[in-house]
């Protein structure tokens, strides 16, 4: 199946063999896909391995052969976005949610039009702790789980001033005053708003939405925890 014209942006990019690079790529109508580009290590084609980097956004062809494409013309529509400082680390942790939650061949549009708006986000200089928080939401939503926020896992209305412990499966459940974990109702619905929270309410929703993650991710952490050090504090 070949495709022409396609938009993407560039995941991940590592060496295959001795002249290639394998392309993980994230596309509106065909999720994301792994792609082989060949001959791009050599000095003739420079220009296609600076093309092919994160944050860049291209136009693509690519034809579809069994588990890997191969990844024929790129095109990039625009300047690379001027991602610095913690707003590179926040594209990175994006970059890599999408590679360890996200199927391949999958194609969640709406997800697409998320991320091109969180990144046009990030280059625009916001506060990065609630664009991630919020990113973090929808990407659950978007997998399919919807986190439920007008009603605890007993059917009735949280509570802004009870405690709540957040269940991947079961949503808010009522907590022990001794469960460190828990988060007060009131934070739990900031998370469905809009609005920028304080700076304590984005502390807890961190530590609830990682916790969310990690089960998602089976025990595997994500790499860019790591580096984003006092990003993941505020």
């Amino acid at each position: 199946m070949r495709i022409s014209g396609q938009p993407a942006w560039v995941l991940h990019v590592r060496p295959w063999r001795e002249t290639s690079v394998l392309v993980e790529l994230f596309t509106p109508d065909h999720g994301r896909i792994g792609a082989l580009s060949r001959a791009v290590r050599g000095p003739r084609r420079q220009w296609m391995r600076a093309v092919l980097q994160p944050f860049t956004p291209l136009r693509i062809d690519f034809q579809q052969r069994g588990e890997l494409a191969n990844l024929g013309a790129v095109e990039p529509t625009a300047a690379p976005l001027a991602l610095t400082g913690d707003s590179v680390l926040a594209g990175f942790y994006v970059n890599e949610l999408l590679l360890r939650l996200t199927p391949r061949d999958d194609p969640p549009r709406a997800l697409f039009a998320r991320y091109c708006t969180l990144l046009d986000a990030l280059a625009g200089g916001v506060t990065l702790a609630w664009t991630l928080r919020c990113f973090e939401r929808d990407l659950l939503d978007q997998l399919g789980y919807a986190l439920a926020f007008a009603h605890d896992a007993d059917g009735a209305a949280v509570d802004p001033d009870a405690r709540y412990r957040i269940d991947p499966e079961l949503g808010a459940v009522r907590a022990l005053p001794s469960d460190r974990s828990a988060i007060s109702g009131a934070q739990w619905l900031a998370l469905a708003g809009d609005q920028e929270p304080d700076a304590d309410t984005l502390r807890a929703l961190r530590r609830v939405l990682r916790r969310l993650i990690e089960r998602l991710l089976d025990g595997r952490p994500l790499r860019s925890w790591d580096l984003l050090g006092e990003l993941n504090r505020k």
